[in-house]
């Protein structure tokens, strides 16, 4: 997995500030009951999770949820790890 390029925004001076609080979306299989997974899975890598955040929206079809989720996270490499930890969950097509 490549890291998440942060190089522009920096340039924009729109870096982020660690520690800090960041929200991400996950986008997968609506059968997966990912409203509750993705936290979970945030947990398990470490992360603080905000449960009051959790917010979901199906697609049009309904074959897919979009689940996002704010947490709580000392450093870019636990950033990068609520992105991969996401990613590599097989119900997961992709992450925001």
């Amino acid at each position: 997995m490549q890291p998440i390029d942060f190089s522009k925004a920096k340039q924009e001076g729109k870096g982020f500030q660690f520690p800090g609080e960041f929200e991400i979306t996950a986008v997968g299989n609506a059968s997966a009951n990912l409203p509750a997974h993705v936290p979970q899975l945030l947990e398990r890598a470490g992360l603080h999770v905000l449960h009051e955040t959790v917010r979901h929206r199906h697609s049009g079809a309904g074959n897919f949820v979009s689940v996002t989720v704010s947490f709580g996270c000392d450093t870019r490499e636990q950033y990068e790890a609520a992105h991969h930890a996401l990613r590599a969950d097989p119900d997961i097509r992709y992450t925001l």
